[in-house]
């Protein structure tokens, strides 16, 4: 999805300085401002990215400082509050364990630092036909330690993403669901409604101390629900 340059993201941006790491940022890495230092850790390499998805220019693609995979232990190289502040700006919709994900980018972060969330709202985007996935499936996913959504997860994708596919050879379907897989689309969605309830429960049960900077809901900017959290003490989290 493209993040486009929205006044809300400034905002949010504007809560951050120091040293930090965003996620996931491909092509379209935050512009945050003069007081900040990023570096960039993503699941797959320039090369890699370049080769999934060819609609990106190779050229835009941020240099990658570390490797590592959400799902599977990727952040355990960083120790506990390793950065200022932590962006993942339309990450968790990808990852097969977001609640696990979402316990990681608060345990990298120093106490008082923070945490940059945003995610596409469905009704703004092709996921729009897709039910909400409710918290019991994520959790169950975070006690189970899942590293890999299942098929289900990638069909139900593109029953609303492109329906058109489900009328080709049953071969080229199951081709569909193996490519959208490899390119990790969207497992999960919410609104931002739902993700908002979404992070007070995680927050809730896995005792992860947040205070809320910042939000801004897709009914505002008609793209995502964005939040800046603080991690307001030392825990173990």
């Amino acid at each position: 999805m493209t993040l486009l340059p929205l006044k809300h993201r400034e905002l949010a941006y504007a809560h951050l300085a120091g040293s930090g790491l965003e996620i996931g940022a491909l092509h379209e890495p935050a512009k945050v401002g003069p007081a900040c230092k990023v570096s960039y850790f993503d699941a797959v390499t320039e090369s890699d990215a370049a080769r999934l998805f060819p609609e990106i220019p190779s050229e835009k693609l941020v240099h990658v400082d570390y490797l590592g995979d959400l799902d599977r232990g990727g952040l355990a190289q960083f120790g506990n509050g390793s950065f200022d502040f932590v962006i993942a700006n339309h990450v968790l919709e990808h990852v097969s364990n977001p609640i696990g994900a979402v316990r990681e980018l608060f345990r990298i972060v120093k106490s008082d630092g923070c945490v940059l969330i945003a995610i596409p709202d469905k009704e703004y985007t092709f996921d729009r036909g897709r039910a909400p996935t409710p918290y019991a499936h994520l959790w169950q996913d975070y006690l189970n330690g899942t590293t890999e959504s299942d098929d289900a997860h990638y069909e139900d994708f593109l029953r609303s993403a492109a329906p058109h596919i489900f009328s080709e050879p049953p071969e080229n379907v199951r081709h569909h669901i193996a490519r959208a897989r490899e390119r990790r689309e969207h497992a999960h969605v919410w609104t931002s409604q739902t993700f908002r309830e979404f992070l007070e429960e995680t927050y809730a049960r896995l005792q992860i101390p947040a205070e809320l900077l910042f939000e801004s809901r897709a009914i505002e900017n008609q793209i995502e629900y964005s939040s800046v959290w603080r991690k307001t003490e030392h825990a173990a989290i």
